[in-house]
């Protein structure tokens, strides 16, 4: 368990790298031992002033209230677009490029990449 600067501790952490965008899932704890979820979606910027990079992030807190109803909302958002408009889209082609990706990476750690699910589930 990891303390913010905010006092939270982060109990879980899960990172997808998306092109230029990265998001995190991060678990974290309340004061009062109770639960809840962020959503952070990172974007690098190229910063014209000094030549850098900056990091604009958005972020999202789900509470467990929740969690069923977002589960829910979108997992049917997802699954229209794919089934209702772009139902000739092969979505498993997207894994690919993920997956040969991964397998750089897991040669080097020698660990075995994980399996992704195309349906989303909340247990």
């Amino acid at each position: 368990m990891e303390e913010n600067k905010n006092g939270r501790d982060e109990i879980y952490s899960e990172k997808v790298k998306a092109g230029k965008r990265t998001y995190f899932f991060d678990v974290k704890a309340t004061r009062s031992n109770d639960y809840y979820l962020t959503i952070t979606e990172s974007k690098k910027r190229y910063n014209k002033d000094d030549e850098g990079f900056t990091y604009e992030k958005h972020k999202i807190f789900l509470y467990k209230e929740d969690f069923n109803k977002f589960m829910n909302a979108l997992s049917n958002t997802v699954n229209h677009v794919k089934n209702e408009l772009m139902p000739g889209v092969d979505f498993t082609q997207f894994d690919h490029v993920r997956e040969e990706r991964e397998e750089t990476v897991v040669e080097t750690a020698e660990v075995k990449p994980a399996t992704v699910e195309t349906e989303l589930k909340w247990d």
